[in-house]
C-alpha cells in the first residue's frame, strides 16, 4: 500500500566539530522566507514567521497578513505550513492580539488548509482534512500555558503539517481609519522530545432537546474512561446563548472531583483547571449543562445554527509520551443514575457582567430572531439556497465524510427527474426536521417539542433516503443468478442496509501497537494481534528477505489480547516473548488460534489456556524458503471446520497457498506470481487474506496487489472466480465472509487515484457491492484485516494508527435463501442495529444555508472533529521486489 505523504524534517543546526549533523534553524529560516508572504508595513512586530532560539528550538509567527474586516462578525482565516519535516513539539503561545480588534483567535492542527490564499473568509472552510483544536485566545480571558515538559506534537509521521489561525473581529469600529491588523499567535517549538504529549477529550451533547419556556433544562453527558492516565490540566466550555454553566467531574469510587466550571457566556478560552486531576483506566468523566428555554416559542436541539444548542466541555490533558493519544470523545451518557449525587454547584449559574459577556460568534442571535420561527424568517442575502450539486456535498457532509470520497453518489439527473425532485425535497424535510406535507410550522415544531426520540427516527429516515440515491451498480435490488452448484444453499442479501461505526465502543482508543490481525473466538470476543513496540519498515529485512532486526529480541509484550465486543475490557493477554512481526490471524473452531510471522516465516497454532508454547509449528525459524517446508512471509491462515485442513497464504515473496494435513504434513500447493498487468486466474501479487466458504467447499484469496479477490474449490483447487471492482483502486488488503455476505477492505490509494480507502460489503453469489463504509472516529490508513460476525457486527484493524472499529448495522437487511439452482425458496427479514453518526448532521436541520452550514463546518472547536492518535507506527515495506515492487503490509 502507498506510504503516507512524506513527513516533516525537523530542523537540524551543523556543528562542525559534532558527529551529528544538524542544521542551523537560521538556514530552515533562509529556505522557508522565500516561500512567505509580507507582512504590510503598516503592522506592528516582527516581518520574520520564522525566528532562531538556539541550536534546538524556535518560534513561528502565525499573523493575520494586513487585513481590514469590512463587517461585523468576520472571520478570517489564514495558514502556515510548519518549516521543519521531522516531528516538532509546541511547548508555548503567546496571544498578539488586542481584545479592541479581535474577539478571539482560534488555532488548528491540521495536514491541508482549505484554500493556499495568503488569507481568505473562514466560510469557505478551515482544513480540507480533519482539524485540531491547538490554542484559544479570548477578550478578557486568560492565555494557555503548557506545563513544562509538554508539548503538542506535530510534524513527522503523525503530527500536523499546517497550522490553520482563525481571527473573529467582532465590532470592526477599531477599523474606521482602514488600517490593517496583523494579530496572530506566536508558538515556541522545540526539536527536542517531550516526555509527555498534550491532547484534547471532547465530551458532547448529541441529543439534547430543550422544550420551549422549560426554566431548568440539564444535558447530562458521562463515559468510562478506557485508557492509560491522563492528566488534565485545562478545559473550556462551549454552548449557545441558552447555557447558563458547565460543568466538569472526574468519578472515582463515588467521589465527584471538579475539572472545570464555567459560565459559556464568559469567553471561551481555555482556562486552568484550580487543582491537577488525573485521570485512570475505570474512572467515570462526567458533565452537565444547564440550559433555560425561557423565551423561546419553539423546542431547541443540538446544532449548529443561532437558533440551535450546543453542549461541549474540551479537556486539555497530557499523556507519556509512549502512551499518547491526542484526541478522545464522549457523546454518551453510560451512566444517568451517577447524576444524582452530582455536587449542587453544577446546578447554578454563574453571575457574568455584561461587559464579560461573550458573542457567540456565528451563534448571534438578535431579540427578534429568537421570537419568530425561523421557517417563516426572510433569507438572507447571502443565504444562498443549494444547488443540486452543493446538495450532494452536504449529504456527504451530514455523513461526516468527505466530499470526494462520499458513498452517496449522484444520481443522473436525467433519468426519472420528477420522482427524484420529490426524493431531494424529501430529503430536505427530514433534515429540516418536519414531517412531508405538514404545512404549519408552529404545530409541527409542537409535536416535536421534548420529544429527542424523533430526532434518531428522523436520521433512519435519512439513511433510508440517502440509500436510494446510490447508483445501481451498488445495490442490490433482485435476486442475482447464482452460481453453478447443484444442492447448495447461499443466503442473497437483497435489502438496504449500511455499516455504521459503533461510536459508543470505546476499542477504537485501545492503540495497542500495529495492529496487524483481528478474529471472533467461538464465545464471539474480539481477538486482536499486533506488534507492539516491534514496527515492519524499510530496514527490517534485506534483499533477500532476511530479518534484519534480530537484535531487538522477541516482543516482550503481550501480542495476542481477547477483547470484550461491547465494552473492549481486555479479558485475557497471552503471547509475550514469542513473536518479532505478527501478521496474520485466525481462530479454529475449538477456539486455537492460528498466527504468522513474517520476521520468523513461520506458522503457529496456540491454545489460548495453555502457556506453554505453540501446539504446532510450521516452517523454520528465520529461514525464508520456498519448498514443503518453507514459507517466505506468511500472511495468513484459514482452517476447515469440517476437515482440519490448514490452508497457508504465503506469502510477500511467494506467490502461492500451502495445504497442510490437520497434524502439519504437507498436501499440496497452488499458485504463482502474476505476470504482466492482467494477471491470470490463480497468479497472485502478494495473497494477503484467506476467507473460508465451508458450505460451498470455496477459499477465496485477497490478491493484494492485483486488487481482487480469487476464489477456489477446496478439494480440486480449480479456479472458480475472481471479484473485482474498480472501488478497490490498487489493493485489497483482506477479506472476511459471513453466509451470504464478503466484507473487504482495500489500500490507500496512490498519488492521483481517486479510490479512497474504506470497507466493503459484497453479496457473495452476485460479486456486487452491495454497501461501501467507513469510520467517523479516527480514519482508515493502512486497514490492514477484517473480521465480521454472523449477525453482521465486523471490526476492522489499522497497522499503521493502531487502531481498531467496530462497524453495526444501521438499517433494515432483507435476505432471501435460494437454492443455487435458481429456485427461491424462503424470505427473511430482519433488522440490524448500530451506533449511528450523528456528527455534524444538524448543521442545516432548519434549513439549507451556506454560509450557516459551511461556518460550522469551519468552527472546529464546535464540532466533532479529530486527529491521528499520534501513534509513530510507520509503513510496513516488504524486502525489495522485481518492479513494480508491492507495498508492504
Amino acid at each position: 500500500m502507498a506510504g503516507r505523504v512524506p513527513s516533516l524534517l525537523v530542523l537540524l543546526l551543523v556543528f562542525p566539530s559534532s558527529c551529528l549533523a544538524f542544521r542551523s534553524p537560521l538556514s530552515v529560516f533562509k529556505r522557508f522566507k522565500e516561500t512567505t508572504r509580507p507582512f504590510s508595513n503598516e503592522c506592528l512586530g516582527t516581518t520574520r514567521p520564522v525566528i532562531p532560539i538556539d541550536s534546538t528550538d524556535f518560534a513561528l509567527d502565525i499573523r493575520m497578513p494586513g487585513v481590514i474586516p469590512k463587517q461585523s462578525d468576520t472571520y478570517f482565516c489564514m495558514s502556515m505550513r510548519l518549516p521543519v519535516d521531522e516531528e516538532a513539539f509546541v511547548i508555548d503561545f503567546k496571544p498578539r492580539a488586542s481584545m479592541d480588534t479581535v474577539h478571539h483567535m482560534l488555532l488548528f492542527g491540521c495536514n491541508m488548509p482549505s484554500s493556499t490564499g495568503s488569507y481568505w473568509f473562514c466560510d469557505e472552510g478551515t482544513c480540507t482534512d480533519k482539524a485540531n483544536i491547538l490554542y484559544a485566545w479570548a477578550r478578557n480571558a486568560p492565555p494557555t500555558r503548557l506545563p513544562k515538559g509538554v508539548g503538542f506534537r506535530v510534524g513527522g509521521e503523525t503530527g500536523s503539517k499546517y497550522f490553520v489561525l482563525q481571527v473573529h473581529y467582532g465590532d470592526i469600529s477599531a477599523f474606521r481609519d482602514n488600517h490593517k491588523d496583523c494579530s496572530g499567535v506566536s508558538l515556541h517549538l522545540t526539536r527536542l522530545p517531550q516526555p509527555l504529549i498534550a491532547g484534547m477529550y471532547l465530551m458532547m451533547s448529541v441529543d439534547t432537546v430543550i422544550p420551549a419556556g422549560e426554566k431548568v433544562v440539564n444535558s447530562d453527558i458521562s463515559c468510562h474512561y478506557k485508557n492509560y492516565p491522563m492528566h488534565v490540566f485545562a478545559y473550556r466550555v462551549h454552548t449557545h446563548h441558552l447555557g447558563k454553566v458547565v460543568s466538569g467531574y472526574r468519578v472515582r469510587n463515588g467521589q465527584w472531583t471538579l475539572i472545570g466550571r464555567q459560565s459559556p457566556q464568559l469567553p471561551q478560552a481555555f482556562y486552568p483547571v484550580e487543582h491537577p486531576v488525573d485521570v485512570s483506566f475505570g474512572d467515570l468523566l462526567a458533565a452537565r449543562c444547564v440550559f433555560t428555554g425561557e423565551g423561546r416559542t419553539e423546542a431547541t436541539h443540538i446544532g449548529g445554527t443561532s437558533s440551535d444548542e450546543m453542549c461541549n466541555l474540551y479537556i486539555m490533558y497530557y499523556m507519556e509520551a509512549k502512551h499518547a493519544v491526542s484526541f478522545m470523545t464522549c457523546t454518551q451518557n453510560v451512566a444517568p443514575d451517577t447524576f444524582r449525587t452530582i455536587p449542587p454547584e453544577a446546578n447554578i449559574p454563574i453571575p457574568v457582567k455584561s461587559d464579560m459577556v461573550m458573542m457567540h460568534e456565528h451563534h448571534k442571535e438578535t431579540e427578534y430572531k429568537d421570537k419568530i420561527p425561523l421557517l417563516q424568517q426572510p433569507k438572507r442575502e447571502e443565504e444562498e439556497v443549494l444547488d443540486q450539486g452543493d446538495f450532494y456535498s452536504l449529504l456527504s457532509k451530514l455523513l461526516g465524510e468527505r466530499e470526494d470520497v462520499v458513498h452517496v453518489h449522484k444520481y443522473n439527473p436525467t433519468e426519472k427527474a420528477e420522482s427524484e425532485s420529490d426524493l431531494v425535497a424529501e430529503i430536505a424535510n427530514v433534515v429540516q426536521k418536519k414531517d412531508v406535507g405538514r404545512s404549519d410550522a408552529r404545530e409541527g415544531a409542537e409535536h416535536e417539542r421534548g420529544n429527542a426520540i424523533l430526532v434518531r427516527d428522523r436520521i433512519h429516515k435519512f439513511h433510508r433516503l440517502v440509500s436510494t440515491l446510490r447508483p445501481p451498480e451498488s445495490r442490490v435490488s433482485s435476486l442475482q443468478q447464482p452460481l453453478p452448484g447443484e444442492g447448495t444453499w447461499e443466503p442473497e442479501h437483497t435489502g438496504d442496509f449500511h455499516m455504521e461505526e459503533a461510536l459508543d465502543w470505546p476499542g477504537v482508543y485501545l492503540l495497542p501497537g500495529q495492529v496487524s490481525g483481528v478474529a471472533l473466538d467461538p464465545k464471539n470476543n474480539l481477538v486482536i494481534f499486533h506488534r507492539g513496540d516491534h514496527v515492519w519498515d524499510g530496514n527490517s529485512f534485506d534483499s533477500k528477505f532476511v530479518y534484519q532486526q534480530i537484535g531487538l529480541g522477541p516482543i516482550e509484550e503481550d501480542t495476542i489480547l481477547v477483547i470484550d465486543p461491547n465494552n473492549a475490557a481486555v479479558l485475557q493477554s497471552s503471547g509475550k516473548n514469542l513473536f518479532y512481526l505478527p501478521h496474520g490471524l485466525s481462530i479454529d473452531k475449538d477456539g486455537n488460534y492460528w498466527v504468522t510471522d513474517v520476521a520468523l516465516h513461520q506458522v503457529f497454532k496456540l491454545d489460548p489456556n495453555n502457556k506453554e508454547g505453540p501446539i504446532l509449528i510450521l516452517g523454520r525459524s528465520m529461514q525464508p524458503g520456498s519448498d514443503q517446508n518453507h514459507f517466505c512471509q506468511p500472511t495468513d491462515v484459514a482452517v476447515d471446520p469440517g476437515t482440519g485442513a490448514i490452508y497457508v497464504s504465503d506469502g510477500y515473496c511467494n506467490s502461492r497457498i500451502v495445504q497442510f494435513s490437520p497434524s502439519g504434513e504437507f498436501i499440496t500447493q497452488w499458485g504463482e506470481e502474476s505476470s504482466g498487468s492482467s494477471p491470470l486466474p490463480g497468479q497472485f501479487t502478494v495473497p494477503h487474506s484467506l476467507a473460508l466458504v465451508p458450505h460451498l467447499g470455496q477459499l477465496c484469496v485477497a490478491d493484494r496487489e492485483n486488487a481482487r479477490i480469487q476464489c477456489f474449490k477446496t478439494d480440486t483447487k480449480e479456479f472458480v472466480r475472481e471479484i473485482k471492482h474498480s472501488s478497490f483502486g490498487r489493493n485489497v488488503f483482506a477479506i472476511s465472509y459471513i453466509p451470504g455476505l464478503l466484507f473487504a477492505v482495500n489500500g490507500k490509494p496512490h498519488f492521483g487515484d481517486q479510490e479512497p480507502v474504506q470497507g466493503f460489503v459484497m453479496n457473495f453469489s452476485s460479486g456486487e457491492i452491495i454497501d461501501i463504509f467507513k469510520p467517523v472516529r479516527k480514519h482508515f490508513d493502512m486497514p490492514h484485516d477484517i473480521v465480521a460476525s454472523e449477525d453482521g457486527t465486523v471490526y476492522i484493524g489499522d497497522a499503521h494508527t493502531n487502531t481498531v472499529w467496530k462497524f453495526t448495522l444501521t438499517e433494515k437487511v432483507e435476505h432471501r435463501s435460494v437454492k443455487k439452482a435458481g429456485i427461491e425458496v424462503q424470505e427473511i427479514k430482519g433488522k440490524g442495529s448500530g451506533g449511528l453518526n450523528l456528527g455534524n448532521f444538524f448543521a442545516s436541520r432548519k434549513g439549507y444555508s451556506r454560509k450557516g452550514f459551511d461556518r460550522l463546518s469551519t468552527e472546529g472547536s464546535d464540532q466533532e472533529k479529530e486527529e491521528d492518535d499520534g501513534s509513530e507506527s510507520e509503513e510496513e515495506y516488504s524486502a525489495p521486489l522485481p518492479a513494480p515492487a508491492p507495498s508492504s503490509s
